[in-house]
């Protein structure tokens, strides 16, 4: 099962974890320092919390869709690149508490997207050093660079 994937950086976790349980009627699936997702089926949303700065209003961090293998992943790639998308691909990056295979691509806003298998839980939510995933959140719309991503 393929689902949409959406990555909010929130000013209060605890907070905007305790609403979003209530919001949905689920616990997160995963919880850590600075990081939450939900995996839900109803709807099929895996929502992502990344820890912002104190006092900021929770903004879009990325967007994504979250696919069952490394092989979805690879067809994504190929069927982006044959529609004319600039694709960055990363494989086996650790990030946001996981190691992944992922294509990113940025739509016409420089929104970023990503299509993403997980393939194993990570001691750590920092990115790898050469990985687009997981951006501080410091850079601007402006930016030649990922505006973030993670997972």
């Amino acid at each position: 099962m393929s689902r949409v994937q959406l990555a909010l950086r929130v000013p209060d976790l605890e907070a905007s974890v305790a609403f979003y349980s209530r919001l949905f009627g689920s616990e997160p699936a995963k919880l850590r320092d600075g990081y939450a997702n939900f995996a839900l089926t109803e709807p099929p949303l895996k929502l992502v919390l990344i820890e912002g700065r104190a006092g900021e209003e929770t903004r879009m961090d990325h967007l994504g869709v979250e696919v069952e293998s490394s092989q979805a992943v690879n067809a994504a790639t190929t069927r982006l690149s044959e529609a004319g998308l600039a694709t960055t691909e990363e494989s086996d990056t650790t990030c946001c508490y996981a190691v992944q295979d992922k294509v990113w691509v940025h739509g016409p806003g420089k929104e970023p997207w990503e299509v993403y298998v997980v393939k194993a839980d990570a001691e750590s939510l920092t990115k790898q050093e050469d990985s687009t995933c997981c951006a501080d959140g410091n850079t601007t719309p402006d930016s030649a660079a990922v505006t973030s991503g993670c997972c």
